[in-house]
């Protein structure tokens, strides 16, 4: 148990990152939020699937490939960015408790891995990309508040009145930044990004019902989550780096989407690339009334 506190507001809380125990198993809340924050992504989805003229069934298809992608995705990207480390002793790639998952790398496999079964199937990628994209930050928005319970992913020192700290924050400081003060408050980055991704679901449920062109929803959120990421990676002490360089790993990828973003949506406008429908195979449906039963067949 760790008692956080926000002295400006004159707040403490007591968080345990562990939630329970199965027998000598802990299960942690972090691993708890972010199976409830896919459950919800993906019930949302299957329930907005229709109003929108998509497949609830498709919705299931890509959540069976992009969940567990994402997950492998998001570890790939981690020890590759921290490679030095385990590239020492390999078999602590596998040890996923000890922590170590990266959100860009995630969001990249659970593309991957939808855009790879989508093409076997032969079904448009750009619609259903413009689809579910809406629900990845309202995924983000809940998962970060694991990174609460786990007392990580927060930022420098501050004296804004919502500045939080604990021991856990305090020991890490005192490790891992000495130019830091670890007996003051520092910015709940985790909160930063949460409020931004909420703001963001919205943004994105709005374009998505009003354009009409293939791939910008999605672009949209290359553009707002990658701005906001890389102003919020700035504060952070956690940061992956690439190399030995001082080059924050997600603020350059952040930078790199954003420009990406706001070029492809110039194109499509440009060159008139509208959003393409789903094949009528997804949306056909079988009338018990004319089927021949088996046995007159």
């Amino acid at each position: 148990m760790t008692e956080v506190s926000f002295p400006g507001l004159g707040w403490t809380v007591n968080v345990d990152p562990v939630a329970f125990h199965i027998g000598s198993i802990a299960i942690y809340w972090y691993g708890l939020i972010i199976a409830a924050a896919m459950v919800l992504c993906v019930g949302l989805a299957i329930r907005q699937a229709k109003n929108n003229k998509f497949s609830s069934d498709l919705v299931y298809d890509i959540a069976l490939v992009s969940i567990p992608s994402a997950i492998v995705g998001a570890r790939i990207y981690y020890v590759l960015c921290e490679w030095q480390y385990y590239s020492q002793d390999l078999l602590k790639i596998f040890d996923t408790r000890s922590g170590g998952l990266a959100v860009y790398g995630g969001i990249i496999g659970a593309f991957l891995g939808a855009f790879i079964m989508l093409r076997i199937r032969k079904i448009p990628y750009s619609t259903c990309a413009d689809y579910c994209i809406v629900y990845i930050p309202l995924g983000q928005a809940i998962g970060r508040w694991g990174n609460f319970f786990n007392q990580e992913a927060f930022g420098t020192t501050t004296t804004l009145p919502w500045g939080m700290t604990s021991q856990t924050i305090s020991d890490y400081l005192s490790r891992n930044c000495p130019m830091l003060d670890p007996s003051l408050p520092v910015h709940p980055t985790f909160l930063y990004e949460s409020v931004v991704d909420l703001a963001l679901f919205f943004i994105l449920y709005f374009v998505r019902r009003h354009s009409k062109y293939s791939y910008e929803t999605l672009s949209v959120y290359m553009i707002i989550y990658g701005a906001a990421r890389f102003f919020i990676e700035g504060l952070r002490t956690d940061s992956l780096y690439i190399g030995n360089t001082g080059l924050r790993t997600s603020q350059i990828l952040s930078c790199a989407i954003v420009v990406f973003g706001l070029l492809y949506i110039a194109f499509a406008h440009w060159k008139e690339i509208k959003r393409v429908p789903l094949p009528k195979r997804f949306f056909e449906t079988k009338d018990p009334k004319t089927e021949v039963p088996a046995e007159a067949r």
